[in-house]
């Protein structure tokens, strides 16, 4: 079993190495179909690849922070993601077989 973390941010390595569990695996993009069931993937994936991970049945957990307007589209540090209350909260998410239109 692999914990991946998945982030081409460099704050949110950082943040990582100092609050985060452990991992395996430090990857700027991640492919589903290296997951494998019961690994681990942490990051800030798109739904529908996080979709695709739980599907593989790897758990998912996202890196989660209370991000004002004024801070999106540029690189945050490990001490702005820490002051913007950076957590890991686990998320089960599933293609519904009618989502498409």
């Amino acid at each position: 079993m692999t914990t991946w973390f998945v982030s081409r941010h460099t704050g949110a390595l950082q943040w990582m190495l100092r609050h985060g569990p452990a991992f395996d695996c430090h990857v700027p993009h991640l492919d589903p179909a290296d997951v494998q069931h019961g690994d681990t993937v942490i990051g800030t994936l798109p739904v529908h690849l996080a979709a695709q991970v739980c599907a593989r049945g790897a758990e998912y957990w996202h890196l989660v922070l209370q991000l004002p307007q004024g801070a999106r589209g540029r690189e945050l540090g490990m001490h702005e993601l820490t002051a913007l209350d950076a957590r890991l909260q686990r998320f089960v998410i599933q293609l519904h077989p009618a989502a498409c239109l």
